[in-house]
């Protein structure tokens, strides 16, 4: 049918209105539908409406004629010439060739055209905003054959042959830029899952040759992409893209930037209070799964263990939902003009959160649980009896067996301090690490994959099962017939066209930050938690070759075709990159000196320096050792308190050693920045032959040019006639048959 774009409009949002309340919407969709039709024919688009999927649900079927199209692509090619982006020369001799478009690259046009505020050359038919509030969606219908060569592509392992210019022409930059990156990522995952492999098989965890081979390919990888993004912007001509995006419809221009930042400023308090609360709840949930439901003996104690989760599940997501619409009511407030910036700031605020939830639980079981936790466990223990918290081991043990009866919690709690060590799970780490890089990963592919499936086969049962109870007599009747009126105005072929519109408009959106946040917060693993288990680079890896696969058949199958977006970075997923390869030189120092086996003789020159106390710290260290393995636990806490000093020292030398790491890790970062800049950028023949390839097209273009005129402000060539209101000739059949005003009819008489 010839279709560029549709549009989802709903003629009312609210189920139950009274008669006047339902004529009155009625009476306002109609108005703005019809607006809506003369701001798209204004434009120079054909449009029709269908029925869509349910009462008031209507479809908007857009096209854009070729003549139009070619008005828009030397619209854009001179604002990029004016710019400074890299253009295709418009030559007289052969127009038809350098007019020529990818599919993304039409449907980029067409989709900037219709939602572009008017100062920037486009309609205005932006969502969100009140004078279009009944537009829900503006998608474009997926290609099925290329989605079918897609997954074929993936799914008979011809990786090689998905290259990223086939992606862009069907999705855009955006997309591909994506899968560029994952593919990317994929491959350097090589290198750590075989040093994981030879570690876990013939050495030790936490090896400090392990995790300073793990923080530098951290580093090096962040920085190799750095500029591997910038040549992959070459390839598709658009670094520098963010100089010609359009402005936001919500944009204010007169709002000052100083009044922006701080704005940006203001949100600050806000996203550290979220923070501190979401990980207060998650320390609480922690203790209460660490050491409570360990000491509790009492009815049900085989079931308790997992209320930790049920309580993780009812509360964490909700606050997090929480979060984020107060994240996307600030980002609105802080007034960006353009969607890249907005996006930026939105993720950066989303990450912080997403972050947390990923990495404080190994947080506290690597810093809290493993140093404190026999002594936690008898404070636990001491709290439950009798509400008194000592200090010291002495006192503890003082308190413990001086404490009056209380034979209805004993009969509930084990109270013995003897037992506290025997409680302590000494392989907690590696678990925690497991469930996360394994078990969470199935659980994500699931949810991707196979959950949309069982959702989709319950609604099409809920649906049939309405059918056959409703009868001749309903709505759902009456809705039948006029599927099958269309049935007989428009044929086979266009019912079959229909009906894949209105399952495409039911699925969701593709939101490419749910797939970028899935992938870094993995690198965080790797980069940050890996020496405690070497294999999970190896999980990361057998993941990824899957995720390749299934990213690509959740796009073309579960969810609508992306909308094109021209970009050429990835944002600011590459500084959260930079950052968790920061933080992965601090986490791995401290681990290393908490945890791996050494010889303490040679960790002091005389033993004469601290006496005892030094003596105190060798065998904490000794017990830091055998917690965080499978080697068992020795308890040390017993000792007047000696045991938690030491801790306590060992603590402050661990962020010591930290911060030390975190000056090197700068200096590494500089070597490694300066080299890869060398090499594949400064040093790269593709590089300097793109630049001459440029300033080619550059002079092709200006003689190209001739007598054109540009505007004063370098929006639009004066000599070309963007709208071209001529255009659409009055279309027969498809487009000639529009069904919208009588849906929206349809609404009063059924009330």
């Amino acid at each position: 049918m010839d279709v560029d774009f549709v549009i989802s409009f709903r003629a009312s949002k609210k189920t139950s209105l009274s008669k006047k309340q339902t004529k009155d919407e009625a009476r306002k969709a109609e108005a703005q539908y019809a607006r809506l039709l003369e701001t798209l024919s204004y434009g120079g688009l054909k449009a029709v409406g269908r029925r869509g999927d349910s009462l008031g649900h209507l479809l908007i079927f857009v096209s854009c004629p070729d003549k139009l199209v070619q008005n828009l692509i030397i619209r854009e090619r001179q604002s990029d010439f004016l710019s400074g982006l890299p253009v295709t020369p418009i030559t007289t001799g052969s127009l038809s060739e350098s007019m020529s478009l990818a599919p993304s690259d039409r449907l980029r046009l067409v989709h900037a055209y219709i939602t572009s505020i008017h100062p920037d050359g486009g309609l205005g038919i932006t969502l969100g905003t009140p004078e279009w509030d009944l537009v829900e969606s503006i998608f474009c219908l997926h290609d099925k054959t290329f989605n079918e060569q897609w997954i074929h592509a993936w799914t008979t392992s011809k990786v090689a042959t998905v290259s990223d210019n086939r992606i862009r022409d069907q999705f855009g930059e955006s997309v591909a830029l994506y899968f560029s990156f994952l593919d990317s990522y994929t491959r350097a995952l090589v290198l750590p899952a075989m040093i994981g492999i030879s570690f876990y098989f013939f050495g030790t965890s936490y090896s400090p040759i392990y995790s300073i081979l793990t923080v530098l390919w951290s580093i090096g990888f962040v920085e190799w992409w750095r500029v591997r993004e910038r040549l992959i912007s070459l390839r598709f001509g658009t670094r520098g893209s963010f100089r010609v995006e359009k402005r936001r419809a919500q944009y204010d221009p007169k709002f000052s930037w100083w009044k922006r930042e701080l704005r940006m400023l203001a949100s600050v308090p806000v996203i550290l209070a979220f923070a501190g609360l979401l990980s207060a709840l998650m320390t609480g949930i922690f203790v209460f799964e660490a050491f409570v439901t360990q000491l509790y003996t009492g009815p049900g104690h085989k079931f308790i263990a997992f209320s930790p989760t049920i309580i993780f599940v009812i509360l964490v997501p909700r606050l997090v939902a929480v979060f984020q619409l107060c994240a996307q009511y600030f980002t609105q407030w802080e007034n960006h003009a353009h969607h890249s910036s907005h996006n930026a700031s939105l993720t950066l605020k989303t990450f912080i959160f997403t972050a947390l939830v990923a990495y404080l639980g190994l947080a506290l079981s690597a810093f809290v649980y493993v140093p404190f936790g026999e002594g936690l466990m008898r404070i636990v223990q001491v709290w439950l009896f009798d509400g008194s918290i000592p200090h010291t081991g002495g006192q503890m043990n003082a308190n413990l067996t001086e404490a009056p009866e209380a034979p209805e919690k004993a009969n509930f709690w084990d109270i013995d301090a003897s037992h506290a060590e025997t409680k302590l799970n000494p392989g907690r780490l590696k678990d925690q690490m497991f469930a996360y890089t394994v078990t969470n990963q199935i659980v994500n592919t699931f949810v991707e994959i196979g959950l949309p499936y069982v959702l989709r086969k319950i609604t099409a049962l809920r649906t049939k099962k309405t059918t056959s109870i409703s009868g001749s007599g309903s709505a759902v009747g009456k809705k039948k017939v006029v599927f099958e009126d269309e049935k007989e105005k428009g044929g086979q072929k266009e019912r079959e066209f229909l009906e894949q519109a209105r399952a495409e408009a039911a699925l969701p959106e593709y939101d490419v930050f749910g797939d970028y946040s899935e992938m870094v917060i993995q690198f965080g693993y790797v980069a940050l938690w890996s020496t405690i288990w070497p294999l999970a680079p190896v999980m990361a890896l057998l993941n990824n070759v899957l995720e390749l696969r299934s990213d690509a058949f959740k796009i073309t199958v579960h969810e609508r075709r992306p909308t094109p977006v021209r970009t050429d970075t990835i944002g600011p997923w590459l500084e959260a990159l930079a950052f968790l390869s920061w933080l992965a030189a601090l986490t791995n120092s401290a681990l290393v000196y908490l945890f791996c086996p050494r010889e303490h003789s040679q960790c002091t020159s005389s033993s004469e320096i601290g006496g005892s106390s030094q003596s105190a710290i060798e065998r904490v260290h000794q017990h830091l050792v055998a917690t965080a393995g499978k080697e068992g636990i020795d308890g040390i806490w017993g000792e007047h308190g000696k045991g938690l000093g030491a801790t306590k020292e060992l603590l402050v030398m661990a962020l010591l050693v930290a911060l030390a790491a975190s000056h090197g890790y700068l200096i590494v970062r500089a070597v490694m920045r300066h080299v890869m800049e060398r090499l594949l950028w400064k040093g790269s023949e593709e590089v300097k032959e793109r630049e001459r390839e440029e300033r080619l097209v550059k002079e092709v273009f200006l003689k190209g040019l001739g007598g054109v005129e540009v505007d004063a402000d370098g929006k639009g060539l004066k000599n070309v006639d963007v709208m071209n209101r001529d255009v659409v000739d009055g279309g027969v059949g498809f487009w000639d048959h529009d069904e919208g005003l009588d849906e929206i009819n349809r609404i009063s008489k059924e009330a």
